[in-house]
């Protein structure tokens, strides 16, 4: 084990001590410490890399409760088609196994405000399910809608029964596609507006949300070339500056298959932008960016970047690795 309680470099093998069905083709996993020792604090909306099989890691948003440091709760939905992690977990995960995991992480932290306009799709209720409950416990007004394809592939359904009329549940087979203009439209100007699930329903609420009160989370990486990017033909230079190395970056090739080529090591998992682990802090230069994690702001700022997917707009970076 590594790291400490309430660090994002924890890691440890952990212990599924539950594995129940709370919907078609999902299941939630309850994990442990062997030992039973307190597990690192976490807020709603962070998730953690778990290894469930080799060369399987995956990112999973926690939806448990945070109160309780003894049990870290994960939801898996099957995708036949996925890359395997899914699979693995439901036909060959069982109770008594061990999973090593990393985290816990959160780039999709839930701000305070007094009101918020929750909107979850499929899976993404994961992320949403512990900002109900923080909401709840601070007295704010709130609402959620929540699709999915069936009422019984809907997960956490009978959790979320407990909040009466303020959850509206809205199966595609039942009430068409999420009426977004029912949460949108009208918009008190202190709301915060929080949405996980499907690309095209993320994309589609940023088309009729502003930037400022709106806060997603993607789980599969935006599609760039809607988003006008380029593919990144151009080399550039990449100064290390911890390790006093200077590498290329060549075209078609990304920064951190570059820095692990050169032999420096890097925390990184999905590969994908859309994790948050190899967010790495940028001393100089503008870096391309083109993950689906780092807020508009943030990207304004160029402190940080995801070196899995981002580039360089100039010739040169200098990186604090």
């Amino acid at each position: 084990m590594t790291g400490t309680a309430g660090d994002s470099s924890y890691e440890a093998e952990l212990v599924v001590t539950r594995r129940e069905f709370v919907a078609d083709g999902v299941i939630a996993l309850s994990l442990r410490q062997p030992l039973g020792a307190e597990l690192p604090r976490w807020e709603p909306g962070a998730h953690i890399d778990v290894r469930i099989g080799p060369e399987l890691e995956r990112q999973y948003s926690l939806c448990g409760d945070p109160a309780d440091r003894g049990t870290w709760r994960i939801a898996v939905l099957l995708e036949p088609d996925g890359r395997g992690g899914s699979a693995y977990a439901h036909r060959r995960l069982g109770e008594g196994d061990t999973v090593r995991v990393r985290g816990p992480r959160n780039h999709f932290a839930l701000a305070p405000a007094p009101r918020y306009r929750f909107v979850a799709g499929g899976i993404g209720i994961t992320p949403i399910l512990p900002m109900l409950a923080a909401a709840e416990a601070a007295g704010a007004e709130w609402t959620l809608l929540y699709g999915g394809r069936t009422r019984g592939s809907m997960a956490f359904t009978e959790e979320l029964g407990r909040y009466g009329d303020r959850v509206t549940l809205a199966p595609l087979d039942e009430t068409g596609p999420l009426d977004l203009p029912s949460v949108l439209d009208g918009l008190p100007g202190d709301a915060l507006v929080y949405c996980c699930g499907p690309g095209a329903l993320l994309d589609a609420i940023e088309e009729r949300c502003p930037a400022g009160p709106l806060h997603v989370e993607r789980f599969r990486p935006k599609d760039r070339e809607k988003a006008g990017e380029t593919d990144g033909e151009r080399e550039f230079e990449v100064v290390l500056e911890r390790s006093g190395r200077t590498v290329t970056v060549a075209p078609g090739v990304s920064v951190l298959d570059t820095v692990r080529a050169a032999g420096v090591e890097v925390l990184y998992s999905c590969a994908e932008g859309t994790c948050g682990t190899c967010e790495t802090e940028v001393l100089e230069g503008t870096p391309d960016h083109r993950d689906s994690v780092l807020t508009d702001e943030e990207r304004e700022a160029g402190g940080t970047m995801l070196i899995c997917v981002s580039r360089c707009l100039g010739r040169r970076l200098v990186l604090d690795l």
